[in-house]
């Protein structure tokens, strides 16, 4: 999925309606946020969302930020809470991230929420980065725009040096404003929790809110980007490294085999990383053991198997 050659565009209009455009064809495009740069694709798009995990080589399969225009927008895809209002109101546009149960056929692509069924949201403040939202109409998924483990880019300049050749395009418009990544608030549970200090103080949520916001301990559930999960849990057991199904279980394939779920037919990892959580999903459903074809250890295969191990790690 990533690409040879990297254009970089400006932030006038025919540009960003030629990024839009790239976006909703499966692209990805890096664009300026009031915080850091973000690596864009459409969070609708499984394998677009694979292709941001491969671009950045990033080693697991974390929950990332939804971009969007509005607040009405927002709520397409998310339970809207008067916590929300409240923080919306007062914080948006702005480097405030929130995470909410998710919208029943909110169509969001599982690998944006790792599995989970909440989704974190944010609708930058940075004039561009709204642009673009608005014309592209929907959720796009973007973390920060730099390889794995480096630091975090405030300029399409080290977009460009860190993934140059791994993305179809880049806005400049540049430097960051705010240069940390935004403040994460969960409000899928009883009470406001922050998940991850950022750009936003939390004395000026808590002032909003009428409250202190609770700590998360490590016996919290995971569920904001920068937070590994620690494992996934099928109800049933998972058989790694199978050839074929033994007598009551369930094939997930890889590869031309004979299964009742293929990652990827034609072997491809981006295709089989977009493809996990959902199929991970529909098996369990049905109440089986789940046997699982082996998947090559290199680039995605390393996070989808990653994934894999936690999944038929021995029950407590």
């Amino acid at each position: 999925m990533s690409s040879k050659h990297t254009i970089i565009l400006s932030s006038n209009e025919h540009d960003l309606a030629q990024a839009a455009a790239l976006l909703r064809a499966g692209k990805l495009v890096a664009f300026p946020t009031e915080t850091v740069y973000g690596l864009g694709g459409d969070a609708r798009q499984g394998q677009a969302v694979a292709a941001i995990f491969e671009a950045k080589g990033r080693p697991n399969f974390n929950p990332l930020i939804a971009h969007l225009a509005s607040v009405e927008t927002a709520r397409r895809y998310v339970q809207w809470s008067d916590h929300a209002e409240l923080l919306a109101e007062a914080f948006w546009p702005g480097p405030l991230t929130l995470v909410l149960p998710l919208r029943k056929g909110h169509g969001i692509s599982p690998l944006v929420t790792a599995g989970l069924q909440t989704l974190a949201i944010r609708v930058p403040a940075h004039p561009t980065a709204r642009r673009l939202l608005v014309l592209v109409d929907g959720p796009v998924a973007a973390p920060s725009a730099n390889p794995s483990g480096r630091i975090s880019p405030t300029t399409a300049a080290h977009v460009e040096a860190g993934l140059g050749g791994r993305l179809a395009a880049i806005i400049d418009d540049g430097a960051c404003g705010v240069g940390l990544e935004s403040t994460i608030v969960g409000l899928a549970g009883p009470w406001p929790m922050l998940l991850r200090p950022g750009g936003l103080a939390a004395e000026e949520i808590e002032a909003v809110l009428g409250q202190p916001l609770r700590q998360r301990d490590t016996g919290d559930a995971l569920t904001a980007p920068g937070q590994l999960l620690s494992h996934y849990a099928p109800n049933e057991r998972v058989r790694l490294n199978a050839s074929q199904a033994e007598p009551g279980e369930l094939m997930l394939g890889f590869g031309v085999m004979a299964c009742d779920l293929n990652l990827s037919t034609s072997g491809s990892l981006t295709e089989a990383a977009a493809n996990l959580f959902g199929h991970l999903h529909q098996l369990d459903a049905l109440g089986r053991p789940i046997a699982v074809a082996p998947v090559p250890n290199h680039r995605l295969g390393q996070a989808i198997n990653d994934r894999l191990q936690r999944a038929a790690a021995p029950r407590d």
